[in-house]
């Protein structure tokens, strides 16, 4: 994995006499020089709207940008017509609460939650319960950071015959914490209720297999797989986007329009009014290439030796907790951390000091914290460009806060 480094312009630099060391992934991933290519050479050479022109330049456009969707459909296992571009995870999220749950969820119903859901995952739903009269319900988490199956029967069970969806994430941005999703939905459609995923932290990290998941919609971003920001993907199985209505009108979408009424074309298209993010499809399409090059495997297998060694490093720093899962094998490369007497603010700080660049706060996920007591955690988050060298410099930059500080 040392090799992938060189791919990365931006790990060239230097902050405060350091050589940057990036552990923020979970935030945003940092772009290889072949995806920054392939936006570059779009804009040089074949900049034009999509699917409205019988020019060159459009055609080459909109052939560049449907081989993208077919590029993440095959990633992920899926058909093309099943998969929509999105500005990114949170616009997809919205896209199912207010597409699906406006029209599907009723007064008394209920939507499951986990009880360490991103904002992205909780807000959408609280809002469209709110509108219909439903309610939200949520898993509740063990000691461990986990999601046991016995939880979701017994929260189904308590809720017999109201629980419509569950809308759950694949990887949790706090805790690292892997969900078993194939499972749940297993039992999600014994019961006939629907299952929504967050992958934002999976795709970049594992390979996923919608058809082995058997979710009903999957959401993810590209700019957490190497991509350019402002691109995402929504998944919907296509019995359910068949039935579906778009909840965003205007140009590129439509068949026939008159003064009076108007019809839509046909999915995924049908999803995607107005002019569409071609170049961030482009770039995202150059970023999966990137990665099965590598291989998800391998990406995957570097993660948990990386995770081991993180670790057993943070282990031995005195007055430290991990939280979330102990086993490397249970999470992404996803490790946040509480030490006493000092505010993670101030270890970010003094580690930025190191050129070190974490992420320190509630990470979007402030419920969670507030239930167990924590004001707000230090955030690790690496991936295949980083080493055990980076890691090394991080403990001794969190070595160097607890002294100053602890």
């Amino acid at each position: 994995m040392k090799d992938t480094r060189k791919d990365f312009p931006i790990l060239e630099r230097e902050i405060n006499g350091n050589n940057l060391v990036y552990l923020d992934n979970a935030a945003t991933s940092q772009k290889p020089k072949q995806v920054i290519d392939s936006i570059s050479e779009y804009y040089s050479n074949h900049n034009a709207n999509v699917h409205r022109g019988i020019h060159t330049l459009s055609e080459e456009a909109t052939k560049l940008y449907e081989d993208a969707r077919k590029k993440v459909a095959s990633f992920i296992g899926a058909l093309p017509e099943e998969v929509i571009f999105t500005k990114g995870t949170t616009e997809s999220l919205n896209r199912v609460a207010i597409s699906w749950g406006l029209k599907n969820l009723k007064k008394g119903d209920v939507v499951l939650l986990s009880d360490f859901e991103h904002h992205s995952n909780m807000i959408p739903w609280m809002e469209e319960t709110k509108v219909v009269g439903a309610k939200v319900s949520y898993l509740e988490s063990n000691e461990n950071g986990e999601i046991t199956l016995d939880e979701v029967k017994k929260k189904i069970n308590e809720n017999e015959g109201k629980v419509k969806i569950i809308s759950i994430t694949h990887a949790s941005n706090v805790l690292g914490t892997i969900v078993p999703i194939k499972e749940i939905c297993k039992i999600a459609h014994e019961k006939g209720i629907l299952v929504c995923v967050d992958g934002a932290q999976a795709v970049p990290h594992m390979k996923v297999s919608i058809k082995s998941l058997d979710c009903d919609f999957y959401a993810f971003s590209g700019h957490k797989m190497l991509g350019p920001m402002g691109i995402g993907v929504l998944w919907v199985r296509k019995e359910i986007l068949d039935k579906l209505e778009p909840y965003e009108f205007g140009g590129g979408m439509v068949d026939e329009v008159s003064y009076e009424k108007a019809t839509y074309t046909d999915a995924p298209v049908k999803f995607e009014a107005g002019t569409p993010n071609v170049s961030g499809a482009i770039g995202l399409a150059s970023a999966i290439d990137y990665l099965e090059n590598i291989g998800m495997d391998e990406i995957r297998n570097h993660e948990i030796e990386l995770n081991k060694y993180t670790l057993e490093k943070l282990k031995e720093i005195k007055n430290l907790e991990i939280i979330g899962p102990k086993e490397a094998e249970k999470r992404t490369g996803v490790i946040s951390f509480v030490v006493k007497n000092v505010h993670a603010h101030d270890i970010a700080s003094v580690l930025n000091g190191f050129g070190v660049a974490v992420r320190s706060g509630h990470h979007c996920a402030m419920p969670y914290h507030r239930k167990h007591k924590i004001s707000a955690t230090t955030r690790i988050s690496h991936y295949l460009y980083n080493t055990k060298e980076d890691i090394d410099k991080l403990i001794e930059g969190i070595n160097k806060a607890t002294e100053l500080l602890g």
